[in-house]
């Protein structure tokens, strides 16, 4: 009599598990992330300047008015170390005015966030102060401070830091009271308690009220250096000005491309990379 054998009663359950240990891919090159990052913009580039080469073909406007792609662009090459010292100069006014704007919002942020008091005192005007159109301050900048450097940081700094301070405001407002008590009963108080606990809690909402300080902010500049041209300093609001009192539309509309194009790179390689860097951290975006 041959003897059967016994059967594995635990054969199906491990053969479940083996079903789960599924290979993981390779990770994708370097080359087809930069791609698969770069279509996308590189396809909405495309299609702008398509959609502006056909409004140009169509007539509506004389040359002389609005100008094709391709003599924007030439005069944007040709003209290219020019706008180059223009966009340092007034990418070194965007980070003094960007980083105080920062000091000062981060710290009204602070202070209104956790106080009752002082939010019901001043905690609608920060959000009052963003809604103030940014050409309106330049009157009392410039009789202030006078036509100088000055005036143009004092419009920046209040275009940037209500907009900041109410990031970090709607943060802290957004953190969950278990994690605060949580925090509390493992002995984070006082700054440990805004250093480990608050500040990282808030930290989604902060960044975003950067980033929309920054647009004010850069917004705000743009305004400044079109209003206040001190001396023969070149930058690249004075260059817009310049363009327009001379009637050059080609070089306005190029000096527009330099103004879009460096937000976007500080938005892209700066804000944006910060967001995902967030998001990944707290599991909210795959790897």
């Amino acid at each position: 009599m041959v003897r059967r054998p016994t059967p594995d009663p635990y054969a199906a359950d491990i053969a479940g598990l083996d079903s789960l240990d599924v290979p993981v891919p390779p990770a994708p090159s370097l080359a087809r992330r930069v791609w698969s990052s770069a279509w996308p913009a590189l396809a909405a580039v495309t299609l702008a300047l398509a959609a502006w080469q056909v409004v140009t073909w169509l007539g509506l406007k004389s040359d002389d008015e609005l100008p094709g792609p391709l003599p924007v662009l030439s005069r944007l090459w040709e003209e290219r170390g020019e706008f180059f010292q223009a966009a340092l100069l007034t990418l070194r006014r965007a980070a003094v005015g960007y980083s105080l704007a920062v000091v000062i919002g981060s710290a009204f942020g602070l202070i209104v966030s956790r106080s009752r008091v002082i939010r019901a005192a001043i905690g609608s005007m920060i959000n009052g102060l963003q809604t103030m159109p940014t050409i309106a301050w330049f009157p009392l900048a410039i009789l202030l401070l006078g036509p100088s450097e000055s005036a143009i940081q004092f419009v920046v700094i209040l275009s940037g830091a209500p907009a900041i301070a109410s990031g970090l405001i709607s943060g802290v407002d957004h953190i969950p009271q278990l994690l605060l008590r949580a925090g509390h009963v493992l002995g984070a108080r006082g700054v440990s308690a805004y250093r480990h606990v608050v500040l990282p809690a808030a930290l989604p909402g902060y960044v975003a009220g950067l980033r929309q300080g920054w647009a004010f902010a850069w917004r705000g500049l743009m305004a400044g250096e079109i209003v206040v041209v001190i001396g023969e300093r070149l930058s690249l609001g004075s260059q817009l000005q310049a363009a327009r009192d001379a009637e050059d539309s080609v070089r306005l509309i190029a000096g527009m491309i330099v103004v879009l194009l460096i937000g976007v790179l500080v938005d892209v390689f700066g804000f944006s990379r910060a967001d995902a860097a967030i998001r990944k951290r707290w599991g909210l975006q795959a790897d």
